[in-house]
This record gives C-alpha cells, sequence and structure tokens, in this order.
C-alpha cells in the first residue's frame, strides 16, 4: 500500500454556509443556491447540479451568519476557480474550488441575495 500524501495546505471545517453560486463555463452560464460541505481559509467544497471544468471562473456569496461574526449576517462574495468536480456515490456532483479573493458586501448589495437561514453544522 502506498501512503497518499495532503494535498491541503489549510485546516477545513465541516461547516454548512448558504451559497450562491454562479459560472461561466465555455457558453453555458449559470447559477444556484446550495451550501458548504467544508470550508477552509483558501477554498470551499460543495455540490452542484452539474460538474464544472477544472479552471473555471466562479463567484460564490456566502452568508456568514451571527454565530461567526458577532454582528449578524454578513454577505461575502468570493472570486474563485474550479479544482475539480466528482460525481459521488449519491450521485450529487462535488465541486472543490480554490479562492481567489473577496469582498465583504454592503447592506445595499447583499438586498439583492437572500439570507438563507444559518449554518448547520456535520455530526
Amino acid at each position: 500500500m502506498g501512503i497518499t500524501k495532503e494535498r491541503r495546505a489549510s485546516r477545513r471545517f465541516l461547516m454548512r454556509l448558504p451559497l450562491t453560486v454562479r459560472w461561466a463555463d465555455e457558453s453555458v452560464v449559470g447559477e444556484a443556491a446550495t451550501e458548504s460541505r467544508e470550508v477552509s481559509s483558501r477554498g470551499l467544497y460543495f455540490h452542484l447540479p452539474l460538474g464544472l471544468k477544472p479552471d473555471s471562473p466562479l463567484e460564490i456569496v456566502m452568508v456568514l451568519p451571527h454565530e461567526l461574526t458577532q454582528a449578524g449576517p454578513v454577505c461575502v462574495r468570493c472570486q474563485g476557480r474550479v479544482l475539480r468536480s466528482t460525481v459521488e456515490e449519491s450521485g450529487e456532483v462535488g465541486v472543490a474550488a480554490a479562492m481567489e479573493g473577496y469582498e465583504f458586501m454592503r447592506n445595499s448589495e447583499s438586498t439583492e441575495w437572500e439570507v438563507p437561514p444559518g449554518p448547520k453544522r456535520i455530526a
């Protein structure tokens, strides 16, 4: 048996945060509401209804709840890229994305985004 080298450079947290994901993959532009499965300082793992090609650009808006911010829900817009898409045994498509930048959204900007319920911890 070979030893698998850990590729992750930062600690992952099993956390479900509400997300809106927008992508452009060749001629297809899409948007989906979903939630994170894992979060780190460098990226996210979440499910989408379809797979995306590696290196496809993404825009993700996540809602950080009061439990994390201690200041009420905060919307964060992230720019990133798809690292990989994998069809899981359940049939869902898991997407690993690297975050390349982010900005906190002002209240006037975040009104276009519906603030879903807070996070759920994965047992």
